[in-house]
């Protein structure tokens, strides 16, 4: 990636070339793990070890953490913790490294800052509640699904992105 400093524009990679990586890379990890990405595992594993820390015996007799719970093996010693550990790394040491890491609110000026952390709030926790009703993240069904020619991931990728399409229509007043 270059930066031009009089401009302060930066160049980024082509997204066709990062969604060829991104498969390339869903495919070896099908290879060598047997089952696609997906940062919704760690996300779970994160949860059920904090609410076992506050928690013990709430989480040892709740039946879905008592699930993950094991006296031999910690939930946070598997490859998806790693996994996000290393992505949020690599985004900071890119960030850093190109000069991109700073404190805003990236929003449109027809809206305020507040409004858009509330929205960005209010998505996350959708999207959260939703990778846990649906057993994993969408984008890692999707993404995993048809890297395999599951019938179900190019129905989930289609689903993703026409709900995407028919909400922004109603929302689009706070981007643009």
């Amino acid at each position: 990636m270059k930066i031009d400093k009089q401009t302060n524009s930066h160049t980024y990679w082509n997204p066709y070339f990062g969604g060829f990586i991104l498969g390339i890379i869903i495919i070896f990890t099908f290879y060598i793990t047997g089952r696609g990405l997906g940062a919704s595992g760690a996300m779970k594993s994160s949860v059920v070890t904090l609410v076992d820390t506050v928690a013990p015996s709430h989480a040892e007799h709740n039946a879905y953490y008592s699930t993950f719970i094991s006296e031999d093996d910690s939930p946070m010693n598997t490859w998806l913790v790693y996994e996000a550990l290393g992505v949020l790394i690599g985004a900071f040491i890119s960030g850093g490294l190109s000069g991109r890491i700073r404190w805003r609110v990236q929003h449109s000026p027809k809206i305020s800052s507040k409004r858009r952390l509330v929205f960005a709030l209010l998505g996350g926790v959708l999207f959260g509640l939703g990778a846990q009703i649906a057993r994993g993240c969408t984008s890692g069904a999707a993404l995993s699904g048809m890297a395999v020619l599951s019938t179900g991931g190019f129905v989930t990728m289609l689903a993703i992105f026409g709900t995407a399409y028919a909400t922004a229509y109603f929302f689009r007043k706070n981007w643009i």
